[in-house]
């Protein structure tokens, strides 16, 4: 297994970079809040800084490795999330979203994974039933942020952190 921690302000509309550290302590990425301009952020303080919604992930250089973005259309509301490098698209979207408690799932057309949000404690990801990432945010009093963690296991068949992370900062941390 591998783990993967970061630090986040409380504030949710903070557009600076955040360094994603490895389990020896090195930046292997950086996630960024992205607005396209200073129109959606102002339009966006009126809905909570929850409608324009998107993140890049970054790689230590500094170089766009993924980006997400939440997509709501008549009605229907899904995030895209795209691999910049190899260049793939993956959709997460709601199931059930009208009914109870949500249930997110992940697909890139091939594969389908399941993402069981918790409020509190670990949200995992499960593909076959079977977990192979979980994360979490840990909010530290009088810190004013959230300590991140991320881990991924060996049989996960998204290897790269840097989805993950994308796919927790846009519907787990700030959520629809």
């Amino acid at each position: 297994m591998k783990t993967y921690t970061y630090h986040h302000p409380e504030a949710i509309e903070y557009t600076g970079d955040v360094p994603i550290l490895d389990d020896n302590g090195e930046v292997i990425a950086f996630s960024r809040r992205i607005y396209d301009n200073f129109l959606k952020r102002t339009f966006d303080e009126i809905f909570d800084f929850r409608y324009f919604l998107k993140y890049d992930v970054l790689d230590d250089q500094k170089e766009k490795l993924f980006t997400i973005k939440k997509v709501s259309r008549r009605g229907k509301l899904w995030f895209e999330e795209i691999d910049v490098v190899n260049k793939k698209k993956y959709i997460i979207s709601y199931e059930n979203w009208r009914i109870g408690i949500p249930t997110l799932y992940i697909t890139d057309g091939n594969i389908k994974i399941q993402i069981d949000k918790a409020i509190e404690g670990w949200s995992k990801f499960l593909f076959n039933e079977v977990e192979i990432a979980r994360w979490k945010a840990e909010y530290r009093d009088g810190e004013g942020k959230f300590q991140m963690t991320l881990q991924i296991e060996e049989n996960s068949p998204i290897k790269h952190p840097g989805l993950f992370i994308a796919i927790c900062q846009a519907t787990l941390f700030v959520g629809a």
